[in-house]
C-alpha cells in the first residue's frame, strides 16, 4: 500500500479534517516530557489522526496491520520516558477528540469515561459528584488512556494505590481490530485470564484504550497537609514507617529537599511556607471528620519531634495544600532545563535511606550532584542526572544507581515505565523467561508488531 493511499483511507474513516501530514501541524506530537537528554529522536515522515470513537479506532488498526504500518497512541504527552514518541514512519494516533465523561454512578461509586478525558476533567466531574478519585500523577493535562497505559502512580498512592487499583472494566480495540470489552462495574471477577490487567501498564503496545470505568471514593470531610522539616534525611525518611506501623496511613507522604521545593515555587511565583531543615516530609491526611485529623496530625508531630524534627507546619485551607501539591507536582519542570535525565525506580520502602546514600556516593565518584525527591512511603525515589555531566558518565551513573536499586530489591521504574528509553536495562531486574514470556503475549496481541513498536519490550 502507498502512503496517498493510507491518507485516502484514513480521510475516508474519521475525514479530512482530522487527518494531518504537514510538519507544522504534527510538529507538537513528536514529542513528550522526556528530558532531552535520553528523549528519542522521532521520525519525521509520520501521519496524525485523530478517530472520534471505537468503531474507527477499529478500521484504522485493520488497515494499519493489513499494511504493516506502525501505530503509536498518544495521550496528553505528559509521559517521561518516549513511550508515545513516534520513533518509525507511521500513523500517530491522537486520542484527543474522545474527551467524553459518560456518567458519574453514585450508587456503584464509578465513572465512565473515554480516554482522552484529562485528569483535570475527571477531577472536576468527580468532585461535582461529592466524590473522590484518588490517583495524581502530577499532570492535570495527562490523558485517562495514558494514565491507565503506564499504570501512573503519584503521590497518593500510598493510602489508595496506583491507577491499576482503579480501573474495573475498560473498552480497547486490539491490533487485529477487535473491539473488546473487559471487566464492568464489578469489585469481583474471576472469569478467565485477566486481560484487562494486562493491558493496564502494557505501554500502548497490546490494545488501544478508549474507554475505562474507574472506581471512586466519598469525598472526604476533612484534610490537612504537613510539612515537617529535618536535618537528617535518614531521620525524615525513617519516620514513615514508624507512622505506618502506629496504623497512620496518609493520603501521600512525600521526600523533598528544600532546595528543591524552594526552587520549585520560585519558578510558579509561590512562596514555600517552611525555612527549616534541608530534608522534609510532605503528608496530606484525610478523615471522616477535623478530630480524627487533627489527632493524627498531632501524633505524627510528635512521633517527628522525637526524631529530631523541628516544628511543623500545617496547612488546612484548601488552597493552601492545593499549592504545596502544585510545588511538589513542578519540582520536574523547574529541573528540566538542565535535566539530562529523571530516574524512578523503587526499593522496599525501608531502604530509602540506603538507596540516597548510594546515590551519593555515586555522584561523588563522578564529580557531581544527583537531586534527590519522591514518594517516601511507596520506596520511589526519583534522581536527576543533570546535563553538566558527560554522555557516557551519564550512562555509568544510571547504570549504577539501578545495579544498586535492584540490589536492595527493587526494580528499575516504579510509575513512570519502560518507554523507548529503558528497554535495554530490562534484564537488570527481570530474568529471560520473564522477558520471553512478555513477547509471546506482545506477539499474542499484535502478531505483525504494529503497536507501538521499540516501546517496553528489550
Amino acid at each position: 500500500m502507498t502512503v496517498e493511499y493510507i491518507l485516502e483511507r484514513l480521510s475516508e474513516i474519521v475525514g479530512p479534517d482530522w487527518v494531518a501530514s504537514k510538519h507544522e501541524l504534527i510538529e507538537r506530537y513528536l514529542a513528550d516530557e522526556t528530558a532531552k537528554g535520553v528523549r528519542p529522536k522521532a521520525a519525521s515522515d509520520v501521519v496524525v489522526v485523530k478517530p472520534s470513537n471505537a468503531q474507527e479506532i477499529s478500521q484504522i488498526l485493520k488497515l494499519a496491520t493489513d499494511a504493516g504500518v506502525p501505530v503509536f497512541p498518544r495521550g496528553g504527552g505528559t509521559g517521561l520516558c518516549g513511550g508515545a514518541i513516534p520513533t518509525r514512519s507511521g500513523i500517530v494516533l491522537s486520542l484527543e477528540r474522545m474527551d467524553k465523561i459518560v456518567g458519574v454512578d453514585k450508587d456503584n461509586l464509578m465513572v465512565v469515561a473515554e480516554a482522552g478525558v484529562t485528569l483535570g476533567q475527571l477531577e472536576e466531574a468527580v468532585e461535582a459528584s461529592g466524590l473522590f478519585f484518588p490517583p495524581h500523577p502530577g499532570d492535570e493535562g495527562a490523558q485517562l488512556g495514558g494514565m491507565i497505559a503506564c499504570n501512573a502512580g503519584g503521590s497518593r498512592a500510598v493510602k489508595y494505590g496506583i491507577m491499576r487499583n482503579y480501573v474495573k472494566g475498560l473498552e480497547v480495540v486490539v491490533p487485529t481490530g477487535e473491539i473488546l470489552q473487559l471487566g464492568g462495574k464489578l469489585l469481583k471477577d474471576n472469569s478467565g485470564y485477566d486481560l484487562m490487567h494486562l493491558i493496564i501498564g502494557s505501554e500502548g503496545t497490546l490494545a488501544v484504550i478508549t474507554q475505562a470505568m474507574l472506581r471512586l471514593y466519598p469525598a472526604f470531610a476533612s484534610t490537612a497537609t504537613l510539612i515537617i522539616p529535618f536535618e537528617s534525611r535518614h531521620a525524615a525518611v525513617d519516620v514513615v514507617p514508624k507512622m505506618l506501623q502506629m496504623g497512620i496511613i496518609p493520603l501521600a507522604v512525600e521526600y523533598v529537599e528544600k532546595d528543591l521545593v524552594k526552587l520549585s515555587a520560585q519558578a510558579l511565583g509561590l512562596n514555600w511556607p517552611c525555612e527549616e531543615g534541608s530534608a522534609q516530609l510532605l503528608i496530606t491526611l484525610a478523615g471522616e471528620n477535623e478530630e480524627i485529623v487533627y489527632d493524627q496530625c498531632e501524633r505524627i508531630a510528635e512521633l517527628a519531634g522525637n526524631s529530631g524534627a523541628a516544628e511543623a507546619i500545617i496547612a488546612e485551607r484548601r488552597e493552601e495544600q492545593g499549592n504545596i501539591l502544585k510545588v511538589r507536582s513542578e519540582i520536574y519542570t523547574a529541573l528540566k532545563p538542565k535535566t539530562f535525565d529523571i530516574m524512578d525506580a523503587s526499593v522496599p520502602p525501608a531502604a530509602m535511606g540506603h538507596f540516597m546514600d548510594a546515590i551519593d556516593e555515586i555522584a561523588s565518584r563522578f564529580g557531581t550532584k544527583i537531586p534527590l525527591y519522591g514518594h517516601a512511603a511507596d520506596g520511589n525515589l526519583h534522581a536527576h542526572i543533570m546535563d553538566n555531566v558527560p554522555p557516557k558518565d551519564a550512562d555509568a551513573i544510571k547504570l549504577a544507581i539501578y545495579q544498586e536499586g535492584v540490589r536492595l530489591g527493587g526494580k528499575i521504574t516504579a510509575e513512570h515505565g519502560v518507554g523507548k528509553i529503558r528497554n535495554e536495562l530490562l534484564p537488570l531486574c527481570l530474568s529471560p523467561k520473564a522477558i520471553e514470556l512478555m513477547r509471546a503475549i506482545k506477539g499474542a496481541f499484535d502478531p505483525k508488531g504494529i503497536l507501538n513498536p521499540d516501546c517496553a519490550l528489550s
